[in-house]
């Protein structure tokens, strides 16, 4: 058993022979929350418990690490080893998007069958795509999804880490797509959201928070993380407003 998290209860998954704890809070229509590296951090947490107090059930699947916690280097070189990721490939799902799309429909069960929400951010961002082929899936937000890793080709940055097939059926299914970035951030290039653009056309909803020098809101060039890390809550800071959308598309579509 994982150790714990104050307000939240906790119960394992598995299925196709992966198995995480995952953590509960809340009432109302469900919202899965998948977590970035670093790994399950307290700023993590605290978007979860800020999405609970807004009217939802948060769902918060411990993939990597301890909860509380924040070990970049541990939790990356963990995850480029597990055969659960496919930290590099260009167009390729990982397999813990598979477990992730069970886990919807066990959260979609336990709810009663009312639609949900899923936020992907930074290495988790692009299993959004693999999740919006389910039909219970019904207000997908992707946030600084950084896969493929630290490829800096033309292709790389273009590439979204998810397989053909899966994006096929995400633009299939017909939902709008929520999406945040700074406009500086190397790790999730423009190019990236361009090609969700031209897949998703006007369903994409895309917000490029501007993190360029000099930018009104003194945002740092190296920002990375819109609704965790680099979040400031604000009124009326960027990444507040970007916040305020998250809830407003959940109220839309749930």
């Amino acid at each position: 058993m994982s150790a714990p998290i104050d307000g939240f209860t906790q119960f394992d998954f598995a299925d196709g022979g992966i198995e995480h704890a995952v953590y509960r809070k809340g009432v109302g229509s469900g919202v899965l929350i998948m977590h970035e590296l670093p790994g399950l951090t307290p700023q993590c947490i605290d978007l979860a418990n800020r999405i609970a107090s807004a009217g939802y059930t948060v769902f918060l699947p411990l993939l990597f690490g301890e909860p509380n916690s924040s070990a970049t280097v541990a939790n990356t070189l963990r995850v480029c080893v597990s055969r659960e990721f496919k930290c590099f490939a260009l167009n390729e799902s990982s397999p813990i998007s598979v477990w992730l799309r069970a886990l919807g429909q066990r959260i979609y069960g336990d709810l009663n069958g009312n639609g949900i929400g899923v936020i992907g951010l930074c290495l988790t961002g692009g299993f959004v795509l693999s999740l919006m082929a389910d039909s219970e899936v019904l207000a997908p937000v992707t946030s600084e999804p950084s896969l493929p890793f630290l490829d800096l080709t033309d292709a790389g940055q273009r590439a979204l880490g998810v397989s053909d097939a899966d994006l096929d059926a995400a633009v299939e299914n017909g939902r709008e797509l929520l999406g945040f970035r700074f406009s500086g951030d190397w790790i999730c290039p423009v190019k990236r959201f361009d090609t969700l653009q031209a897949r998703f056309g006007k369903r994409f909803i895309r917000t490029d928070i501007d993190s360029s020098p000099g930018n009104p809101a003194g945002i740092p060039s190296h920002a990375h993380s819109v609704l965790t890390e680099d979040y400031n809550n604000t009124p009326g800071h960027p990444t507040r407003v970007a916040f305020d959308k998250v809830i407003a598309f959940l109220r839309r579509n749930l």
